[in-house]
């Protein structure tokens, strides 16, 4: 047992290394040797743990989003306790990808020099892809729930509806990096607000005793 969280523990720590100089100083210069410099640790020890660059992007990127669905979904599993709408769920969770602080636009930074790489990686690419149809589900999910509980209109399609949504999030997020002063912010997330506002047309009905499921019953 002790063995296992030593190797765990090692590579945790090589991750953070590199999280931190693609955070601060981009992709190109968190190679292997650079990366062990930062982590304290032999080059030799970075490349048995982790043999290639792309591996260990690829942890460092898959580390980074786990940590920010975890938030997301802590601020869902709020919003439902608070008996938010859907909407306003929605709301704060996808502006929790933005990059408003230190934290988020370092992740920021390392999303995007992952998709760099995945333009010349298959491997790096597929993962890619991947997370971003996470993505989409999940707010299709969300929209489809909406449909339950009378946010959203039957006819509503909540992949084409994700498809747009996923995209305005991600195209305001590029936008707020290089700009991420407060009349910004406070811009992007009107867009956002809106956005929703022409998919969760309706009112929630989840906490209405007396209200039928319309997709059930149809």
């Amino acid at each position: 047992m002790p063995r296992t969280a030593d190797h765990d523990l090692r590579r945790t720590q090589i991750a953070e290394a590199a999280h931190r100089l693609i955070a601060h100083t981009g992709l190109d210069t968190a190679t292997m040797a650079a990366v062990a410099r930062e982590a304290g640790f032999s080059v030799g020890l970075v490349q048995h743990y982790f043999p290639s660059k792309d591996e260990l992007l690829l942890f460092v990127y898959r580390r980074t989003t786990e940590g920010q669905l975890e938030r997301v979904m802590r601020l869902v599993a709020e919003g439902e306790a608070a008996k938010q709408t859907i909407a306003d769920i929605m709301l704060t969770g996808l502006q929790e990808l933005w990059p408003l602080d230190d934290r988020r636009r370092a992740e920021y930074r390392i999303g995007r020099a992952f998709h760099a790489r995945s333009l010349d990686s298959p491997t790096v690419a597929s993962v890619a892809r991947k997370t971003a149809a996470n993505l989409r589900a999940q707010i299709a999910r969300a929209v489809g729930n909406g449909k339950h509980c009378g946010e959203v209109d039957l006819t509503a399609d909540p992949e084409t509806a994700a498809v747009g949504l996923s995209a305005l999030v991600n195209g305001l997020a590029d936008q707020l990096y290089h700009d991420p002063g407060r009349p910004l912010a406070t811009t992007a997330a009107d867009l956002l607000r809106d956005g929703l506002a022409q998919v969760f047309t309706g009112e929630c009905h989840h906490h209405d005793p007396d209200w039928t499921d319309p997709v059930k019953t149809d």
